[in-house]
């Protein structure tokens, strides 16, 4: 029993001292405040987290398949219901523009994710985050928006080249062969400037492609260039 009492006064001590009522509506004066700390723009995420732990006591959240039901407990005893819609696999708040995730669409049929991030980053296209793009992001990017990953000889199955490999079989320089697609000689595509030209590897055998490379052609037709005769 002694025990008992020791551990009560104990108890006793250790609580704050009952608040004058000067005391309390100066504290609640600060409540307040507290909308206008909240959004001014120096209040960081650490001080928005610090105000919320300061005022909340617990959130209750219970998961419907698409909504969740969340009860806010705060601090001085009162309650908040709160009902908040789901997001999608793969939604967030960062969301890429949808020309960036249909360019990825496309250069998933042509390069593994570490080809693509290069591609992108040297387009200047940057994550929702404003982030370089790494080989792992552009990896959960296709996940997320369910983009099958490019798999090796993917192109070859669909009788499509990128420049390096028609520069190969035509044994000309890519230089070359991207004068030819500007001629309008090689047909080819190209989902944005600066994304990798396709071509069909039927075209190769075009009349208008052999009759160029065999002939010499292959070069470019500005009318301004002119040859020169060397003795």
């Amino acid at each position: 029993m002694a025990r008992l009492e020791d551990d009560l006064r104990i108890a006793r001590d250790k609580q704050p001292p009952t608040l004058t009522d000067a005391e309390r509506a100066e504290i609640l004066g600060l409540g307040t405040d507290v909308e206008r700390l909240w959004s001014h723009p120096a209040a960081s995420v650490a001080t928005r987290k610090r105000i919320l732990r300061a005022v909340l006591e617990e959130i209750i959240v219970t998961v419907e398949p698409r909504i969740l039901h969340l009860k806010l407990h705060w601090k001085g005893g009162d309650h908040t219901a709160l009902e908040v819609v789901k997001n999608r696999a793969g939604q967030h708040r960062w969301k890429t523009d949808a020309s960036t995730e249909q360019l990825i669409r496309d250069l998933a049929r042509l390069l593994p994710d570490g080809s693509i991030a290069s591609v992108l980053n040297r387009l200047g296209i940057r994550t929702a985050k404003g982030n370089t793009w790494t080989q792992q992001r552009v990896c959960v990017f296709r996940n997320d928006h369910n983009i099958p990953v490019y798999r090796d000889g993917e192109r070859a199955e669909h009788g499509e080249l990128i420049l390096h490999e028609a520069a190969s079989r035509l044994g000309l320089s890519k230089m070359t062969v991207v004068r030819l697609i500007k001629d309008g000689i090689l047909p080819a595509k190209q989902s944005c400037v600066g994304a990798p030209y396709v071509i069909r590897e039927i075209d190769l055998n075009r009349q208008e492609v052999r009759h160029a490379v065999t002939n010499g052609r292959a070069v470019s037709q500005d009318p301004r260039q002119r040859s020169f005769d060397y003795q």
